[in-house]
């Protein structure tokens, strides 16, 4: 017997260890791979970051020399959790360093995701998986202690990190900045980890997307050369831009581009990023945040046409699919947007709010894993004015924080710019921010249509008004309401809601586009998603009261050329609707009866100083630190459970409204849920809450849908209709005449 238990020792004391194998047997060694993980977190990382990305590249897989964990490599049927072995090693190894659940957090969590700190992190969770309820799950030599003949622990320099929380004023921003440089951190080691794998297990993937940046500045200056400039408004616009280009030399980490709707902010803002990432070289991408939907298609579409082949251009959102890119012939351009998806390892990318600031303040290895590459980036905020109110504190500092500590610089472009110093000054002090326009005397020439204020008003009286007019934009605050006007408007009319699929949206606007150049008479219903970032322009704007930017958004839509003598936009009430208690709509009323123009600075600042001050108290709770007195306590998952860019919650219904779609779902019944991605530009989404009388549980009980593979489906075309979008109160009965 002692014979064989020394035998087994010096066989387990010259045994290779290995980190993973191949379906061919190939094995890569534990040691191997952690070197190549250290270099690339390392890599990852910006110069303050690197010792520490190092250090947890080094030691996050060394649970893996453990036999247990080489018996399951090899086809063992015993569980063992290697992670939180190196987290282990490192509390003894820094012992009470303040920064040492930093580097246990990154460690144990690496798989898992980054959860909730407290005493049992770490040996509670160990300890859990060796106890005696579970004894029989975990066999094997459980001793990992062999990682010390080859790897050695690093002391990771936290000097130059520790300077930064000097002159933090409370133990809330302590506790703050700590969660994020924990998060950064975490980002840069995952990453690493996927991509070092991957080149072992995967070596045929393909990576690297290209921009050729000076060529993409030709491009761009090839067609802001070509924008017309015969008219005052258009040298006026001319001017302001060469105002904001002069401005944005200047060494500042955020920029406001508080230009006029119609003044040409998305081009502008792209040239002055194209500026920046030339003239410096540590510059790696460029990342365009974009709140709405239709936004982010059209903009998208026109970078692309300025681009041409010159800029790989990754759009990361839910309607867009890879494999719209191209035919087969793109398919090696395809494979690598999906990978840069993953991580936006993109020279420039094009996504949403939701994407952006829920990956940042997210728990799963998934969305942090694109954190470490918003160091090192021109990020461009389009519509920065639609942050939720309560989502303030969490977005602020997420900006301050990327642009103070990571090299990146943010520019904010709005027509209806908030006033966020006070709160960079409260959140992220010293903060460098300024304006590319300070001198603002040009932007009379884009007041370009009369505000009137009608009251009260029922549905017919709009409708009837609306033709006065030969080209008309209606828009509403609900689906219901639009789809109820859009009954009533007569002549050429269309119809926009997101109750429509994505598909059909788009070919409604190119209608109405085309419609609209032509000099057609046109009338169009819709909800806010027409209210911004829509490259349109109509005679009149009738918009249903709401928050003052949503009005003066909408009104950027009448007259935006100054073609026309005077614009009108509208502002109505629906004559049966209750008294609102909501703050935006108050405030915006008050406003209306105490400004002549409500399109001036004045009346804008004062809007959103009433809704900063409404919702003072909402804005400071929203904290990860709220509450935590300790480093080793911070929340990470819950409080990423509780972040939501968007309260309603929603459901996605496929309507099956094609041949490519049916093809798609066929894929799907037989269980390749890789079309999903394909299959968004299909899809509705329908509320959901726990009311019965709920979009969703109405649809539901109703059996208007059904459930494919976990995907709800729309199983009677009857409720879709390409010009109204999705009607859940449809009556199949009612015979239409």
């Amino acid at each position: 017997m002692q014979f064989f238990l020394l035998s087994k020792f010096f066989a387990n004391l010259f045994m290779e260890k290995y980190a993973h194998k191949k379906d061919t047997n190939e094995k890569q060694t534990i040691k191997e791979h952690l070197y190549k993980t250290a270099k690339l977190a390392e890599q990852n990382a910006v110069d303050v970051f690197r010792s520490a990305a190092h250090a947890i590249g080094m030691a996050h897989d060394i649970g893996k020399y453990a036999n247990a964990f080489q018996d399951r490599l090899n086809g063992g049927k015993g569980k063992f959790e290697h992670s939180a072995c190196g987290a282990i090693e490192y509390r003894k190894f820094l012992k009470t360093d303040r920064f040492a659940p930093m580097i246990e957090y990154c460690i144990a969590c690496h798989h898992t995701g980054l959860q909730d700190g407290g005493a049992g992190l770490l040996e509670g969770t160990m300890s859990y998986r060796i106890s005696e309820k579970r004894e029989k799950e975990y066999t094997g030599d459980w001793d990992y202690s062999d990682y010390k003949d080859e790897i050695i622990l690093e002391t990771p320099d936290f000097n130059l990190i520790k300077n930064y929380f000097r002159d933090l004023k409370s133990e809330k921003d302590f506790i703050e900045l700590y969660a994020f440089f924990t998060k950064y951190l975490f980002s840069c080691l995952v990453d690493a980890d996927f991509i070092e794998t991957e080149a072992f297990c995967k070596s045929d993937v393909k990576r690297g997307l290209q921009a050729n940046f000076q060529k993409a500045k030709e491009y761009l200056a090839d067609k802001l050369s070509k924008m017309p400039s015969s008219s005052a408004l258009q040298a006026a616009r001319s001017r302001i831009q060469e105002q904001a280009y002069e401005n944005s030399k200047e060494n500042t980490k955020i920029s406001i581009l508080n230009m006029p709707t119609g003044s040409g902010k998305t081009l502008c803002s792209l040239k002055i990023a194209l500026d920046k990432v030339l003239f410096d070289k540590s510059k790696k991408r460029i990342i365009y945040v974009i709140p709405y939907m239709g936004i982010i298609e059209q903009t998208a579409k026109e970078f692309n046409d300025i681009f041409g082949e010159v800029v790989d251009i990754l759009q990361h959102h839910s309607n867009y699919s890879f494999e719209q890119e191209g035919d087969s012939e793109n398919q090696t351009t395809i494979e690598k947007l999906k990978y840069a998806s993953e991580n936006w390892d993109a020279p420039m990318i094009i996504t949403t709010a939701v994407q952006f600031f829920e990956s940042l303040c997210h728990y799963k290895t998934s969305s942090l894993r694109k954190m470490h590459n918003m160091a090192n980036a021109m990020i461009v905020f389009d519509e920065i004015h639609t942050l939720p109110v309560e989502c303030l504190q969490p977005c602020i500092r997420g900006i301050g924080y990327i642009t103070k500590y990571l090299n990146s610089e943010a520019i904010f472009l709005s027509a209806t710019m908030p006033d966020y110093t006070k709160l960079f000054e409260k959140y992220v002090p010293e903060c460098s921010i300024s304006y590319l326009v300070k001198n603002t005397s040009d932007f009379r020439y884009f007041k370009k249509a009369e505000y009137i204020t009608l009251g009260r008003c029922d549905f017919e009286t709009i409708a009837q008004k609306a033709i006065e007019f030969k080209q008309t934009l209606i828009i509403t605050n609900s689906k219901k309401a639009a789809k109820e006007l859009y009954q009533l408007v007569s002549g050429n009319k269309y119809h926009l809601s997101t109750f429509m699929t994505p598909i059909d949206r788009e070919k409604t606007i190119e209608s109405i586009k085309r419609d609209l150049h032509n000099g057609k008479q046109i009338t169009v219903v819709s909800t806010s998603l027409m209210e911004a970032g829509i490259d349109l322009d109509f005679e009149a704007v009738f918009r249903e009261l709401n928050g003052l930017d949503s009005i003066l958004q909408a009104g950027g839509r009448s007259n935006r050329e100054g073609k026309r003598e005077k614009g009108f936009v509208f502002i109505f009430e629906r004559d049966n609707d209750k008294v609102s208690k909501e703050i935006r709509i108050n405030t915006t009323k008050k406003l209306l009866e105490t400004y002549g123009d409500i399109t001036s600075k004045e009346c804008i600042e004062q809007y959103y100083n009433e809704i900063f001050f409404f919702n003072e108290k909402q804005i400071e709770s929203n904290s990860i630190a709220e509450g935590v007195k300790n480093f080793s306590e911070i929340p990470f998952k819950t409080y990423a459970k509780s972040f939501k860019l968007i309260k309603d919650a929603s459901v996605g219904i496929i309507i099956n409204q094609d041949e490519n779609c049916n093809r798609l779902l066929e894929h799907l019944k037989e269980g390749d849920r890789t079309v999903l991605r394909s299959l968004q530009r299909y899809i509705v989404s329908l509320k959901y809450n726990q009311w019965e009388n709920c979009e969703f549980n109405i649809a539901f009980e109703k059996g208007i849908i059904n459930d494919c593979n976990g995907v709800f489906v729309l199983n009677n075309t009857k409720y879709y209709n390409e010009e109204t979008g999705l009607d859940i109160e449809f009556n199949d009965d009612m015979i239409y005449g």
